[in-house]
């Protein structure tokens, strides 16, 4: 437990804070089953000690930071056993503490709901709109001439600002980092899906796996079975979602029920036979959940049935 606690890729996987440490303890603890229970251990510690940063200013930080070493201090005076046993303690305390306050103060985070859009602005004046069920984050104190990054779990548009020493800008996600200086894009990174489309600029496409791939405007490229490929499809349509809309082109119901999973956290069952490929075609409202069903419903020849979480999708 003591190692993890003092592991800094560890606490980015507790805090979520970074994608491929995410992706790297995951998969080392599946691989690792007898790992579960000090990882229990630390995760239950971090819990415990984990502090609002609306709760605690800095100061009181750092004074119970003196409290703590004076009371470190007075452990010497114990018996040899139990003062290595209450150092260890401390120093594990510290450690954490260390990076809760580092992520508290050095580390920015937007994290929208279901059915929420957000837009603001970067450090440098780059803007983004973060589509429903997302995060985001950055650190603080960026500085031209060195890179700007953020780390992407969800799907955001960014329009990157240049800067007068043409700093880069790189947003990584879950398979891929995408690499800029100025530009306008739009970027899925979620488990099931990952994709970019490029309306204006340039970028380059990093694979975890060594893949290289330079975008120019237009082009929409897919991460799928481990490999970058190009797609052709309509901007409009894969940008609506800033305008809060969805655009339907001929798109199966099999991808129109992820699409309402995915932005409302909802379970949508089809039922019917070979409902799953048929087709869905026209522009709709995606600013509220009710309001899409119905919108859906009469597009369509299939009756639709919302109770609480679940959506059901029946062909009459």
């Amino acid at each position: 437990m003591e190692d993890l606690l003092c592991d800094e890729t560890f606490l980015s996987w507790y805090f979520r804070r970074d994608v491929r440490a995410i992706r790297r303890w995951e998969q080392w603890m599946a691989e690792n089953p007898e790992s579960h229970y000090p990882v229990q251990q630390a995760v239950d510690l971090l819990s415990s000690l984990t502090l609002q940063e609306e709760a605690f200013t800095r100061e009181q930080i750092i004074r119970s930071e003196k409290v703590l070493l004076d009371r470190i201090r007075k452990v010497r005076k114990m018996a040899p056993v139990r003062r290595s046993w209450i150092a260890a303690a401390g120093i594990i305390i510290l450690a954490v503490g260390s990076a809760l306050i580092y992520s508290a103060h050095n580390k920015f985070e937007w994290h929208t709901a279901y059915g929420e859009i957000k837009a603001s602005s970067l450090p440098d004046g780059s803007e983004v709109v973060v589509n429903a069920d997302t995060r985001l984050h950055y650190s603080s104190g960026w500085t031209d001439g060195k890179d700007r990054e953020v780390w992407l779990s969800g799907e955001a548009f960014f329009h990157v600002r240049k800067t007068p020493l043409k700093s880069r800008f790189i947003v990584h996600g879950r398979d891929f980092d995408i690499i800029v200086t100025g530009t306008r894009f739009n970027v899925i990174s979620r488990e099931e899906k990952a994709n970019v489309l490029l309306e204006e600029g340039s970028v380059l496409l990093h694979t975890d796996d060594g893949e290289d791939l330079k975008m120019k405007p237009g082009d929409f490229v897919e991460y799928d079975h481990h490999h970058l490929a190009k797609r052709v499809v309509k901007m409009d349509s894969v940008t609506a979602w800033k305008e809060h809309r969805l655009s339907f082109d001929s798109t199966s119901l099999k991808e129109v029920a992820a699409i309402i999973k995915e932005q409302y956290g909802v379970t949508v069952r089809l039922e019917g036979e070979a409902i799953e490929t048929r087709t869905v075609s026209g522009i709709m409202p995606n600013d509220n959940l009710d309001v899409l069903l119905k919108a859906l419903e009469a597009t369509t020849e299939f009756k639709i049935v919302r109770r609480d979480d679940e959506v059901r999708i029946i062909q009459n």
